[in-house]
């Protein structure tokens, strides 16, 4: 924003804003209203006295000059009967990384995190993460079928399911993959592509409590298999102590039927845990005494430890955080204040706070957390920041309501080594150079 302000004031009154960042913030504000002040005259006065040629109203658009798209009318309503964004946010978009997979159908997409505001995704950029391709499902044919150790199994068609009383949630979802391809060493230089397999949404379904107290569980019903409707049959066992808790079928995402890619018509949220046990295009959820120890759930989605056993059913996502802004993506604009954003969240409950360093993790300041914090849920976060324009190296670390407290990279790598995929939460280190370029580094 000052930045912003700065290259105005320079533009319509030859005032540099450097002096104001050497001054308390009172006598800061004061210098800016001054300012504006002042620069507002300038622009009046060359508009009217045609003695600015910057401020002519065929080269700029400033007030007090009329702008071209007030002196016509727009296109009507319903132009986009589904509303769609400006063209001049094109280039916010989700991405891939082509080498990563070998084709698209088994593979992700990343949200540009760096461009989102608030802690709710825009349904068309929520990450995108199929095993075999986003299949098409007619909602009038697709049904929901409850069996296994159960007294009244059920096949359930979308109609049935929404006469069920609905709730509603906001909840992220984070790959287990995220940051993955960082274990042994920093690899791409981009937020959206090291920290994109996360977002964050307002799910409305049924409480899968609901469902199976309908059907009525049998005593040695322990377990809960959730099977999707993809090429794939993506399926992941999940202990019935976490079914009976906050899991929803949903319907809904964002106050609308559910995308194709997040498992239209209906899918699984469970809060906090794995993305892959957030099964899309659910179709079939069975009981059993036991798990079923799927393709999913033993050569997949295991952590592979230091002495070479593997870490099996890692379901809660750590507490973690990432500073969006500034980013690779974000550069800084010159010396001067900004604020240093990002967004928090745990697997495990509220973030209770978060601290952010400028010096790689020396010293740190606790950072303002932004309403709402939500259970499970993106929260952000922002922190004042005085830049000299001297190389920085801007650190976050999140602690949430159950006391855990994000580590270094070298903390989780010495309790989990480096042969592991899934559950990279270490803190992420930006280097702002004296240029206000931003690198990925690690320390």
């Amino acid at each position: 924003m000052f930045g912003k302000l700065r290259r105005l004031k320079q533009d319509v009154s030859g005032i540099a804003l450097e002096e104001s960042e050497r001054l308390p913030s009172d006598e800061r504000r004061r210098f800016l209203r001054n300012g504006l002040f002042t620069a507002g005259g300038a622009m009046v006065g060359g508009a009217l006295a045609g003695i600015s040629p910057r401020l002519g109203a065929a080269e700029t658009q400033y007030p007090p000059e009329i702008p071209s798209w007030t002196r016509s009318l727009g296109p009507g309503v319903v132009t986009d009967p589904y509303g769609v964004p400006s063209p001049f946010e094109k280039g916010v978009i989700r991405r891939n990384v082509p080498w990563l997979t070998a084709e698209k159908t088994s593979s992700i997409s990343f949200s540009p995190l760096q461009h989102l505001k608030g802690i709710i995704t825009p349904n068309g950029l929520f990450f995108e993460r199929h095993h075999a391709g986003r299949p098409e499902v007619d909602p009038q044919q697709h049904r929901l079928m409850i069996h296994g150790l159960v007294d009244r199994p059920i096949i359930l068609s979308m109609e049935d399911l929404q006469r069920f009383p609905s709730v509603s949630q906001i909840n992220f979802i984070e790959c287990p993959a995220n940051g993955g391809m960082e274990w042994r060493g920093a690899q791409l230089n981009s937020l959206q592509f090291l920290h994109g397999m996360v977002s964050c949404a307002e799910w409305t379904g049924v409480r899968l409590s609901t469902l199976l107290q309908e059907v009525g569980m049998k005593p040695e019903g322990k377990w809960l298999l959730a099977e999707g409707a993809d090429g794939a049959a993506m399926t992941r066992s999940i202990p019935m102590e976490k079914a009976l808790d906050d899991v929803i079928v949903a319907y809904a995402q964002n106050g609308e039927a559910l995308r194709r890619e997040q498992g239209y018509p209906i899918r699984l949220v469970v809060p906090g845990w794995e993305g892959n046990t957030h099964v899309k295009w659910l179709r079939r959820l069975e009981v059993g005494d036991k798990p079923w120890m799927q393709r999913e759930e033993t050569s997949k989605y295991t952590d592979l430890m230091p002495d070479g056993t593997a870490h099996g059913f890692t379901w809660v996502m750590e507490a973690k955080s990432v500073i969006t802004s500034p980013c690779p993506e974000m550069p800084l604009r010159g010396s001067g204040i900004y604020q240093i954003e990002g967004i928090a969240w745990s697997g495990k409950g509220k973030v209770k706070a978060v601290d952010v360093s400028v010096d790689g993790g020396r010293n740190w300041r606790q950072a303002r957390l932004r309403e709402p914090v939500m259970s499970k849920s993106l929260t952000r976060f922002s922190l004042e920041w005085n830049w000299d324009g001297n190389p920085a190296l801007l650190q976050s670390r999140v602690i949430d309501e159950t006391g855990y407290v994000q580590p270094t990279l070298s903390q989780l790598k010495e309790a989990r080594g480096t042969n592991s995929i899934y559950h990279k939460n270490a803190i992420q280190t930006w280097q702002v150079t004296p240029d206000g370029s931003v690198n990925n580094v690690q320390v």
